[in-house]
């Protein structure tokens, strides 16, 4: 049975455009794609700065040794912060597909998939987009194809099972994950109906929470496309990741969608928020 949940609260203000929630170290981190800032905030809205990114859009994940990976979506790079806040390139994503990158998520092994939207939005002229496999040597190769706006991207605990969110296609697709990282055909886990699906998490009783800027919401479905739950707030959601003391705080990035120019001007209408939800999250793989 579905349920709303409404007691969604507002942890912190004043963000241009924010993506890529995760959580690590005891704090939400994400992304603000207007002021070019990686932010971890921790459970009293309190805010630091971990890095800064010259090229927009950009989304990231850590390593298993906990370095960061950021995509510097227009550039078509994969960067690792490393110990002293340099950025290096990890990767060059222009060797198998030019730019936009979005976004990723990295395995125990230090295998990364990134995926690529396939086309200039908002403007561009829709194609099919891809998802990489990048590994810890930096080699680069496309695991999927035929990907309609390819956006979140999540691994089950046991690292064999990936979902990804294909946004135009209003769906979330699973694949196998392999022995060697490459990816079995994809399979559809979710229709979504209306739903359109930006930035994903998984919980620990196998359903997948997905953020909706055009419906104004996050929803959690099972496998099959079952919603169990929503959170519905005032402005778009882009993104969502489960964390907190227990696992069970969803941590949700929105705001108003102005197009790329809104992302550095005019007011920021970014909010990080909270909800409270029914089952924590699944754990890294």
């Amino acid at each position: 049975m579905e349920q709303t949940t409404s007691d969604v609260r507002t942890l912190m203000s004043g963000i241009a455009l924010g993506e890529s929630p995760r959580w690590h170290d005891g704090r939400v981190w994400f992304s603000d794609w207007g002021t070019g800032q990686i932010l971890a905030v921790d459970t009293d809205g309190r805010g630091e700065v971990m890095a800064r990114v010259p090229a927009l859009p950009f989304c990231f994940d850590f390593l298993p040794d906990g370095r960061l990976l950021v995509v510097s979506g227009r550039e078509g790079l994969l960067l690792r912060q490393e110990p002293d806040g340099t950025l290096q390139t990890h990767a060059d994503l222009t060797e198998l597909a030019p730019p936009p990158w979005n976004d990723i998520v990295v395995d125990a092994r230090g295998n990364a998939y990134v995926n690529c939207t396939g086309f200039d939005f908002p403007g561009g002229e829709f194609t099919a987009g891809l998802l990489a496999l990048v590994t810890p040597d930096g080699a680069v190769r496309q695991v999927a194809g035929g990907v309609a706006f390819p956006n979140g991207v999540a691994l089950t605990p046991d690292g064999r099972t990936l979902v990804l969110a294909e946004s135009y296609a209003k769906k979330l697709t699973a694949y196998d994950v392999l022995a060697d990282g490459t990816l079995s055909p994809g399979r559809v886990w979710a229709p979504l109906g209306d739903g359109v699906p930006d930035g994903i998490c998984l919980d620990a009783e196998g359903a997948v929470w997905y953020a909706d800027v055009p419906n104004r919401l996050c929803v959690r479905v099972r496998e099959g496309g079952e919603v169990l739950d929503t959170v519905a707030v005032d402005r778009g959601c882009f993104a969502c990741m489960l964390g907190g003391p227990d696992g069970r705080t969803l941590f949700i990035v929105a705001a108003d969608w102005r197009g790329p120019q809104g992302m550095t001007g005019g007011e920021p209408t970014g909010l990080l928020l909270t909800a409270r939800a029914p089952a924590p999250h699944a754990g890294r793989p």
